[in-house]
């Protein structure tokens, strides 16, 4: 493949840092390319597709079974290109999240839009280029009106060719889960770590020794840190990248269906968006808004009933194997469905029962929490996981112990909403059967918010979780939400790609490895500092943060131990953006540490600020936000393993104001693994001319809120 540099067609950020150049090769093959300054981030890389060949009637064996796989062979739709107009064009905008890390984002971007022609097919594609001061945004486009109808992709060529041997925070690639932690090694080094990176999860099944998921954060030797991953996943199979270590180059690879092809498209018709993020600092990554902005603007009219939610769960004690989902053990002799449970015998475990929802609401309700979710509430959950059955849940029918008309009443009458609960099982075409009766039903009894899952292989077609046709099912869930003016919190889901722009009732997603590991063996306190640069640049994390009790054994017989601090978990409510956010432990635990749970109490859910103060992916984060509704500013800070000490300085805040700071530190003698629970908490009166100095334990962190100060109360 020969090019020419010379002839390319070339586009500038507003700023004129970042460069992108459009070539096609003399054999016609598109290629692209990305300079930061003088210096290429991306070398000149290919674009295009592979596709699945026409099969003619005269070759079909009609009335016999054949395998359309092996019968339509693939051809090239990467070569013999030549292009047909050039336009270009520039955008500026101020858009308002309906909830976010800031009430206003600029959307500002030059674009150039390049129409090709196939010679050999007189086959027509389109390349559309953004590019943003932070980054690079393309996609491909197919007319309607033209030779090329439908087609089959067996796979996308999007190359991106790293100009050097970038260090790399990545997680192996797999088709149906992101809950990996993350390696830290040069790219040429995936293969070599691979094995180490899907140690212990045994259940998960990487699709390749040479593959990672996006979002894939990497580190130049300059300084800048590269982000790439994808925004506006819509009908479409979700990318990973095959990592060619010899050639430092990345390859898209989409993932399959059953049958191994990778996405079904009728013309008119575009692929989401290939993004390359490229930042100075850290800090300017996280403050990216480029996936988002990439994203449609909002569909609903009407948005008055999306509000952000902080929750806490009949949860934790199911996972940390305190409880139990199911209302009985009393199942093996009968079939899902038809188990008579008056008569069977409850099996003391079951953690959904009236008694215990109530101390739940109690709580919450006393604490000001919005909402209390509640799992195991419904029949089925004695024989659920990869159910082949068609009747997995109904979504309906509670359990005896779950009185669901007099717990909505009583939590009504206590200022709160019970959150739904949805686990599908994965039995997705089942849980599409009944997803209007079970949105109807929480229209019903007042739930405006569900929480969906995905455990479990997706039967009964055997796709992946990431694939084009499960892609499709998780929009539908919300959309279809909407018209219930409900909202979503999917688990196990697709990893989010701004969608939460153009959908805001999808206002969680887990997709990456939460808190409900620290209950499976524990993880490592880097893991916090990686994901706001990785897994939350495509959206917001139901990771359900505030674990206050760390030896599990202590009231159950698992003996995992939470890898952090008191102090850490509060600060994560800062530092781990979400307009969703879950107080995850036992009312009992909080209990015995109420001055710290007052951080919890107080933090706020919704921001029209934020400032990135001092990050480094797989070391530390710290981050200060100012509250949409009060303005009051909270700052959080997490570390990975080492003890740290920070200087702070304060110049967010208001000029010539004073601030009360009530700071929730780790205590001297605080470590994760040695006493965790060990915290301070001390008040001083600050100004933005001040600065404080606070030290991190091993897995430690720490959390500051901010009151403003009346002159009276200030002298």
């Amino acid at each position: 493949m020969h090019t020419n540099s010379k002839n390319a067609v070339v586009l500038q950020s507003p700023d004129e840092m970042l460069t992108v150049e459009f070539i096609l090769s003399n054999e016609g093959n598109p290629m692209y390319a990305l300079k930061y300054s003088d210096n290429y981030i991306i070398l000149p890389s290919a674009l295009g597709f592979e596709l699945r060949g026409n099969i003619k009637a005269t070759e079909l064996n009609f009335g016999k079974t054949v395998s359309k796989t092996d019968s339509r062979p693939a051809r090239k739709f990467n070569d013999h290109f030549k292009i047909v107009n050039i336009y270009r064009n520039s955008f500026d905008e101020i858009w308002n999240p309906v909830w976010g890390e800031e009430s206003e984002i600029r959307n500002h971007y030059n674009e150039l839009l390049i129409d090709l022609v196939q010679s050999e097919t007189s086959e027509r594609m389109s390349i559309r280029f953004r590019l943003y001061d932070d980054g690079l945004g393309f996609r491909y486009e197919f007319p309607g009106n033209q030779n090329l109808n439908y087609f089959v992709i067996k796979e996308e060529l999007t190359e991106f060719a790293l100009a050097e041997d970038y260090f790399a925070w990545w997680l192996p690639g797999d088709y149906d889960t992101q809950e990996y932690e993350y390696v830290e090694s040069p790219i040429s080094q995936v293969p070599k770590h691979f094995q180490d990176a899907i140690s212990g999860n045994s259940s998960q099944t990487p699709f390749s020794t040479h593959g990672v998921q996006t979002s894939l954060l990497m580190k130049t030797e300059a300084g800048l840190f590269v982000n790439i991953h994808e925004a506006a996943l819509i009908d479409y199979p979700c990318m990973h990248l095959l990592v060619d270590p010899r050639k430092k180059v990345l390859i898209s690879h989409l993932t399959p269906d059953a049958q191994g092809w990778k996405g079904y498209m009728q013309t008119p018709c575009n692929t989401p968006w290939r993004t390359v993020q490229v930042t100075p600092s850290a800090e300017a990554m996280l403050a990216s808004r480029l996936i988002l902005n990439l994203n449609e603007p909002c569909a609903y009219d009407d948005v008055s009933w999306i509000h952000p939610v902080k929750y806490m769960g009949v949860w934790w004690e199911m996972i940390s194997g305190a409880g139990s989902w199911s209302y009985t053990s009393d199942y093996p002799s009968v079939k899902l469905g038809k188990i008579d449970y008056r008569q069977a015998k409850p099996n003391g475990l079951h953690g959904a029962n009236n008694e215990n929802v109530k101390k739940y609401i109690d709580f919450a309700s006393t604490n000001g929490f919005d909402a209390l979710l509640v799992e195991g509430w419904n029949i089925g959950w004695e024989d659920w996981a990869d159910c082949s059955k068609d009747y997995v849940f109904d979504f309906q029918t509670p359990y005896p112990d779950f009185d669901i008309e007099a717990l909505n009443e009583y939590a009504h009458t206590k200022g709160i909403k019970l959150m739904m609960h949805h686990e599908s099982s994965s039995s997705v075409r089942n849980y599409e059967r009944h997803m209007e009766d079970a949105y109807t039903l929480m229209n019903k009894y007042g739930y405006d918010a569900v929480k969906s899952g995905y455990v479990g292989d997706i039967l009964p077609r055997g796709e992946h979780h990431y694939g084009q046709w499960m892609v499709n099912h998780y929009l539908y869930a919300v959309t279809e939400a909407a018209r219930h003016h409900i909202m979503v919190n999917a688990h196990e889901a697709v990893r989010p790609t701004g969608l939460c722009r153009t959908y805001p009732n999808l206002i969680g997603n887990e997709s990456a490895r939460g808190t409900e590991y620290q209950a499976f063996g524990g993880t490592q306190p880097n893991h916090v500092t990686i994901l706001p640069f990785t897994r939350l640049n495509g959206g917001p994390m139901d990771f359900t943060p505030g674990i206050f009790q760390m030896d599990l054994s202590t009231f159950t017989n698992n003996t995992s131990k939470v890898n952090a601090t008191i102090a850490n978990q509060l600060g994560l409510y800062v530092t781990m953006y979400s307009p969703l956010q879950m107080a995850a432990d036992l009312p009992q635990h909080y209990e015995r540490f109420m001055d710290a749970f007052q951080f919890i109490k107080d933090v706020a859910l919704d921001w029209s600020e934020s400032r990135y103060l001092q990050a480094a992916p797989g070391d530390y984060v710290v981050i200060a936000r100012k509250a949409k509704n009060n303005g009051q500013w909270f700052l959080g800070g997490v570390t990975d393993e080492q003890k740290r000490t920070f200087d702070l300085e304060l110049d967010f805040l208001e000029p010539g104001c004073n601030y009360e700071a009530t700071i929730y530190r780790d205590a001297p003698d605080a470590d994760y693994r040695t006493n965790p629970q060990a915290y301070e908490i001390v008040k001083q009166t600050v100004g933005r001319e001040d600065a404080i100095t606070i030290t991190a334990a091993p897995g430690g962190g720490f959390a500051i809120s901010f009151a403003e100060l009346t002159p009276e109360e200030t002298h």
